[in-house]
């Protein structure tokens, strides 16, 4: 995570406190729906909070396979499909749009005869 995005962070949890606050004085002093107006908003920069984490390990494990690219002599594109292909379960769950699994895959479960 960069700079901007741990100030981000930050200004999310700060506006978070602040309309939980606002919450909890609605609540004991002003109307029940202005409360659960205000605690439902101060969940939107939590979210935001968890998008702005989920973008920065998105970023970190592409400069990853940049890195890895570059050292290996490819280019990036190349690690990054060779990253998916890893990745994959089988060669049935290719060729049947991943409703099924080859036998000797980590990801098969045998189905059961009592729906029969």
């Amino acid at each position: 995570m960069n700079c901007s995005s741990r100030l981000l962070c930050v200004l999310y949890i700060a506006t978070s406190a602040g309309l939980a606050w606002t919450s909890i004085l609605e609540f004991r002093f002003g109307p029940l729906w202005a409360a659960c107006l205000f605690a439902a908003a101060g969940l939107v920069p939590v979210i935001a909070v968890v998008r702005e984490t989920v973008i920065g390990e998105q970023r970190r494990i592409l400069l990853d396979l940049i890195a890895r690219a570059s050292r290996g002599g490819g280019d990036a594109a190349d690690a990054i499909v060779q990253a998916e292909l890893d990745s994959a379960c089988c060669e049935r769950w290719w060729t049947s749009l991943g409703t099924e699994h080859e036998v000797t895959c980590r990801h098969w479960m045998p189905r059961s005869s009592s729906a029969a």
